[in-house]
């Protein structure tokens, strides 16, 4: 009887060393969220003309905003997800004013505004996501009004009377609810990843794990920023025609990439992207 050879097991798989950017997630305090602002304040200070752009764009989705809440106030939601959308895009050309800064390099408003063309394919799949989050919050809005106005959608009056009325408190909180859900999920993916992609030129998917782990290893500290962020945004809408946002959209723009630059680090000698 032959005797079978020796069966030989093949050697244990070891997967390829990750291409991933080499990070470090900073452990930050809460003092850092007003020092990023200081900082975004010097830089609206040093680039004024370049501010008041932005700011008069972030003025216009404001107003538009407003004129929505007027005539189609269920469809509010919608608009301000889709703000949300656009909004971190436009600030894209301010996170390259302050990148711009901080490499030493002059700012220039053209090298702002076209910043994301050399990113196209990071930035396509990112704003696939927040396409597909914004349909989800508009619909989920439009539910939470019909389950409560079964009679019809209200009109702007009717909201605002649906609002301050003590009996409609389960409307109130299913709203804040459904409409913070999803404003905590845009902000956790986008809190660093479109300043990462950049400044690093790195894929979507990288980036926007990179913004969830800065927010799951600094709760605190993100979700005070995100307070802070709100808490401006507000005030600058409550002033005539949204005008705050001339000096609030900027400054936040700003502020928001040295967010990203003080809650990831990179290794000594890692070239920002030019």
């Amino acid at each position: 009887m032959s005797q079978l050879p020796d069966y030989e097991a093949p050697p244990p798989y070891v997967p390829p060393p990750s291409e991933a950017p080499d990070k470090t997630i900073v452990s930050l305090a809460l003092q850092h969220p007003f020092s990023w602002l200081a900082k975004g304040w010097q830089d609206a200070r040093a680039e004024p003309a370049i501010s008041a752009f932005y700011g008069t764009a972030f003025c216009l989705m404001a107003i538009i905003l407003r004129l929505v809440f007027r005539s189609k106030p269920e469809y509010t939601m919608s608009i301000a997800s889709g703000c949300l959308l656009v909004g971190p895009f436009l600030a894209m050309g301010l996170y390259e004013v302050s990148r711009r800064r901080q490499a030493g390099l002059p700012a220039e408003l053209g090298a702002s505004i076209t910043c994301w063309d050399s990113h196209l394919k990071s930035m396509g799949m990112l704003v696939l996501v927040l396409i597909v989050l914004e349909l989800l919050w508009g619909r989920a809005s439009l539910v939470v009004f019909a389950v409560f106005f079964n009679t019809g959608m209200p009109s702007t009056a009717g909201v605002i009377d649906a609002i301050f009325n003590p009996e409609n408190l389960e409307f109130v909180a299913a709203y804040c609810i459904v409409g913070g859900g999803f404003a905590v999920l845009v902000f956790s993916i986008s809190a660093v990843s479109i300043p990462m992609i950049l400044d690093r030129d790195t894929d979507a998917i990288s980036a926007a794990i990179t913004s969830l782990e800065v927010v799951f290893v600094n709760t605190f500290v993100m979700a005070l920023w995100g307070m802070l962020i709100a808490l401006l945004v507000g005030l600058a809408l409550l002033t005539p025609w949204s005008s705050g946002l001339l000096l609030v959209g900027p400054l936040l723009g700003y502020a928001s990439w040295h967010a990203y630059r003080g809650a990831v680090e990179w290794p000594v000698g890692d070239v920002t992207v030019a």
